[in-house]
């Protein structure tokens, strides 16, 4: 098997990542990041809002379009409601990521095993998995943008096709303004060229100053024109959306200078192999390419230093630094495929046994563990959990077994098949958790409430992304500015929030009120109170 995916390692690639990522799509809840952006992709397809951007019929241009495009066009496809198609975009950018990293340490000269091995650490990075549910236009940012720079390497290397990687590196770069901004530019690409200008130099520049030129008009046209049109249809919106956006890097969320700097977590499986890698002193003299190894050294910790500059700060923020640092914990990786067996120092084997030691026991351990945890929980997702006791218990036994025989390369490999069992089969099992008996969802009122009495339904001073994403189309506020605007209908229904309905009372001298249903949207016990609201029926007097 290792064999067949070495031979075959962009085909691998694919097929691993597109089927641990894609039978589960659906599986865990909206957030609210996903619901925002969601719901401005249907009001894409249902109002025509494709360059003036909406959020219940409101201006949103706090990001660019082109990743809600891709969402949108998914969902003409799939279906406007099918979570499988909203996010197969980002599934399938993260496979585009897998393949352009594994291209990019080919580029770098690093071997196809070595560039295989840092692809799979990529799209098997808890953040990078994460993103699809979290936060899912970082993905188009980040991945267009390693594209780019895969051209860009070679432009500034090669003397041969200039222009070609010129243009091909400017519109990816451009692409991935068009997904949020310069958010990459300035957290992966800066990082690149300060790591490049300090290990491979800018050798032969002055020679293709024209196409470097050609290079910047280009990505800056296909990057800010949707900037520049916005600027100029609907200033007024366009500026209050940026001075909020400039105003919150230094007033909002804001964490110290050191908040990132545990920033190799965000690996997840991979968090030890991360940190011993980003020991500089320690690994320098024992990779295969020195220099190499320095590049992704310091492109890792040059992002980290400019994200911590900024003052606002959210771990959701460092899924840049997993590109590099993926590079850069290729080469213990590589290390130890080619070593292992021949280290005697206690220091150097002990994280190793622990740290993939632990996920074979944790396999192993599953079945039973996950019984006593589970057991009656489990209506419905028998078949998942028997799916994922064999190939996690099985996995669990190889990973032991080729531990104790110091094979890395195979302990390496076993560690993807466990998260790829873990996505493939255990992910639905995360739905045996939900426990708050008063879970109500939103997503009947139109079809039950309102269509059984006739009535339309307002919100009191709006309602969170993830209602109104599950409510299914716009809705009108009543209370607008501290005051209310009460529609003309003799009755009406309403949303709103536990802490306005005292509010209600302002109404009693003509208007009578009735509580009908309370929407809960909190999967858990512990309940997030924005993720509440009752359902009145208000009818005139």
């Amino acid at each position: 098997m290792i064999k067949y995916i070495e031979k075959y390692p962009i085909t691998s690639l694919l097929v691993i990542s597109l089927l641990m990522l894609l039978p589960n799509l659906d599986s865990l809840v909206v957030t609210i990041m996903e619901a925002r952006n969601f719901i401005t992709a249907r009001e894409m397809i249902e109002d025509g809002n494709w360059i003036l951007t909406t959020m219940n019929g409101n201006p949103r241009y706090e990001k660019p379009p082109l990743p809600t495009w891709l969402t949108a066009f998914s969902s003409i496809l799939f279906g406007a409601k099918n979570l499988f198609a909203l996010r197969l975009p980002a599934a399938l950018m993260i496979s585009f990521s897998g393949v352009f990293l594994y291209l990019f340490s080919k580029k770098i000269n690093l071997s196809s095993t070595q560039s295989l091995v840092n692809a799979f650490i990529l799209i098997t990075s808890f953040y990078i998995i994460g993103i699809i549910n979290e936060a899912p236009w970082d993905i188009f940012s980040h991945g267009f943008m390693l594209a780019g720079i895969f051209f860009l390497f070679q432009f500034f290397e090669e003397n041969k096709n200039v222009w070609k990687n010129a243009i091909y590196s400017s519109v990816f770069i451009g692409l991935s303004i068009m997904s949020k901004g310069p958010v990459s530019l300035y957290a992966l690409f800066l990082p690149f060229l300060i790591a490049y200008g300090s290990t491979f130099k800018f050798k032969g520049i002055r020679q293709k100053i024209p196409a470097l030129l050609a290079f910047i008009i280009i990505f800056l046209s296909i990057g800010g024109w949707w900037f520049f049109y916005v600027r100029m249809i609907d200033p007024e919106s366009f500026m209050a959306f940026a001075k909020q956006e400039t105003s919150r890097w230094g007033s909002y969320n804001v964490r110290p200078f050191y908040y990132y700097w545990s920033f190799f977590i965000q690996s997840g499986i991979w968090t030890i192999p991360a940190f011993i890698g980003l020991l500089y002193p320690y690994l320098k003299n024992r990779v295969s390419n020195k220099k190499l190894y320095k590049f992704s050294f310091i492109w890792s910790i040059a992002v980290v230093i400019l994200l911590s500059v900024i003052p606002e700060k959210k771990a959701r923020y460092l899924v840049p630094v997993l590109f590099p640092l993926a590079i850069n914990t290729g080469f213990y990786i590589e290390y130890l495929i080619h070593n292992f067996k021949n280290l005697k120092s206690k220091k150097e084997r002990i994280p190793v046994y622990f740290n993939f030691g632990l996920f074979g026991f944790i396999g192993i351990a599953f079945p039973i563990a996950g019984y006593i945890f589970l057991k009656d929980k489990l209506d419905h997702l028998w078949l998942n959990f028997g799916l994922s006791s064999i190939a996690l218990f099985g996995i669990g036994i190889l990973i032991i077994y080729y531990l104790w025989k110091k094979e890395m390369k195979k302990v390496f490999y076993g560690t993807i098949g466990f998260m790829f069992a873990i996505l493939l089969f255990a992910l639905p099992l995360s739905k045996a958790l939900y426990n708050n008996p008063t879970f109500h969802q939103i997503s009947n009122l139109k079809e039950t409430i309102e269509l059984d009495r006739g009535i339309k339904s307002y919100t009191f001073s709006g309602l969170t992304p993830e209602l109104l994403w599950y409510y299914g189309e716009k809705i009108e506020p009543i209370y607008i500015n501290k005051e209310f605007a009460l529609p003309n209908e003799n009755q009406f229904g309403l949303l709103i929030e536990e802490i306005n309905v005292k509010l209600l009372k302002n109404l009693a001298n003509t208007h009578t009120t009735e509580l009908i249903e309370v929407f809960d949207l909190n999967y858990f016990k512990k309940k997030r109170k924005r993720l509440i609201v009752k359902y009145y029926l208000i009818t005139k007097k």
